[in-house]
């Protein structure tokens, strides 16, 4: 109820008028307060809001002003190419930053290699505050201005993936394997651990059959956070490199003031963000049961 609140409040406090907007600025005024009309516009904000209320509860978001298309069409179509962007950001992210926070943890354990500890926490410290549009900037001056290697805009191919999953991926990789690694320091001071290298394992085995599986806990925690958050960052990512999903399409029915639309895919950004909440709390407890008795 909060986010259905939160998205119709807040996109009514942009100045502006949504019909003009739609109709064109060489619409009669006559032709605009029909329009408005017909859309419930002239109505209280309370009697506006009721009537919301009673077409999302009859699975009904209306109709978007620009596109003039049903909204929950419109989040059809666009939906899938954003849970695509996010989820393999998610997939680049993990599969480079697990590896590296271990390996980091492995070579500075103990106090070792400070140099090494101090440039690593340095580097990855500044990439993690890089903001998402800065570094897909970066990307395309580099490998589409520069090298004209990948392609800068569009959803056309294989090659098209490439720069808004890195712009997505690469602050989350130093964040997420600076937590990793600080996981993996606690796991490796563990006394089972300990045991393991009084009993000559390989360090490879040591490592992937002991430790990695006492962080997939953690790992599977930060990585359901790291989601939430890119679905969101998705947002200005495929602003910048013309991703045809929610991020784009949201951006475009703010601008226009597209009350319906814009509402809709608030309320699934929403939703998508407590979903995977709930998902990474089952699989937790699938995983580890006594992760439930903890929080009770």
């Amino acid at each position: 109820m909060v986010v259905v609140t939160v998205a119709f409040v807040i996109i009514r406090l942009i100045p502006g008028d949504p019909v003009r907007n739609a109709l064109g600025i060489m619409a009669s005024q006559d032709v605009v307060d029909a329009r408005r009309e017909a859309l419930g516009l002239n109505l209280p904000l309370w009697e506006q809001y009721l009537r919301f209320w009673q077409g999302l509860l009859s699975g009904n978001l209306g109709d978007s002003f620009s596109l003039q298309m049903p909204v929950t069409e419109v989040i059809g179509q666009r939906l899938p190419a954003t849970i695509e962007l996010a989820v393999l950001s998610l997939i680049v992210m993990l599969a480079f930053a697990i590896p590296l926070g271990m390996a980091a943890a492995a070579l500075t354990r103990g106090g070792r290699r400070r140099g090494l500890e101090l440039g690593y926490t340095s580097v990855s410290g500044f990439i993690a505050v890089i903001p998402e549009f800065l570094i897909g900037v970066g990307l395309i001056y580099v490998f589409a201005v520069q090298f004209q290697l990948l392609p800068v805009a569009g959803r056309s191919g294989p090659d098209s993936y490439i720069l808004p999953v890195l712009a997505l991926s690469i602050g989350g990789i130093a964040g997420v394997s600076r937590i990793v690694r600080a996981e993996a320091l606690s796991v490796l001071d563990q006394d089972y651990i300990r045991t393991a290298r009084a009993k000559r394992m390989s360090s490879w085995r040591l490592y992937m059959r002991h430790a990695l599986p006492n962080l997939l806990t953690s790992s599977l925690t930060i990585g359901g956070l790291v989601l939430g958050g890119l679905i969101a960052g998705t947002v200005l990512v495929e602003t910048i490199f013309s991703w045809p999903g929610l991020g784009m399409t949201i951006v475009s029915s703010i601008k226009d003031k597209d009350f319906p639309l814009a509402q809709g895919i608030i309320m699934v950004y929403g939703f998508l963000v407590l979903l995977v909440t709930l998902v990474v709390d089952i699989l937790l407890v699938m995983l580890d049961p006594r992760s439930a008795l903890k929080e009770n």
